[in-house]
């Protein structure tokens, strides 16, 4: 559910964004029964702390990683230590200092995703230079590139 920003309403219903998703739907996309989403969503609306965080989800927009080579744009989806600070700031320095614009970027919390992965979409194609660079930052352990 937070993965795809569902949020509970007071009413008991699921939504993204501002449309209303029925217990079927998203029942079949994780295949269980209808019942264990609605059992899941009023235990949800009955738990203060769970309800404070599922009545505020949003969805987080359109990913573009799909759309890279039609755009003309790079992905990289670097594995680093989430936990060590200034990872997207290194990043983003060797990118800016390449002349790479970032258009994109999202990294997920490692407390809630196992493995965490940061994924950036950039203008363009990264040279082999900035790709040195970045492998030579310390808390990064690998970088996937799509184009």
């Amino acid at each position: 559910m937070i993965e795809c920003g569902m949020r509970v309403s007071d009413d008991e219903k699921i939504y993204v964004g501002d449309v209303e998703v029925d217990y079927s739907a998203v029942a079949r996309a994780v295949d269980v029964d209808r019942r264990v989403v609605k059992s899941t969503v009023q235990q949800i609306r009955r738990n203060r702390y769970l309800y404070s965080l599922f009545s505020m989800t949003r969805p987080l927009g359109t990913s573009l990683v799909s759309l890279v080579s039609q755009l003309g744009y790079t992905a990289l989806i670097i594995e680093a230590d989430p936990k060590s600070p200034g990872v997207m700031a290194g990043v983003a320095e060797i990118l800016s200092r390449h002349g790479m614009v970032v258009r994109q970027a999202v990294a997920e919390d490692p407390e809630m995703v196992p493995d965490a992965k940061m994924t950036l979409v950039v203008e363009g194609q990264l040279t082999g230079q900035a790709m040195e660079e970045l492998h030579g930052l310390k808390v990064v352990r690998s970088i996937k590139i799509l184009k």
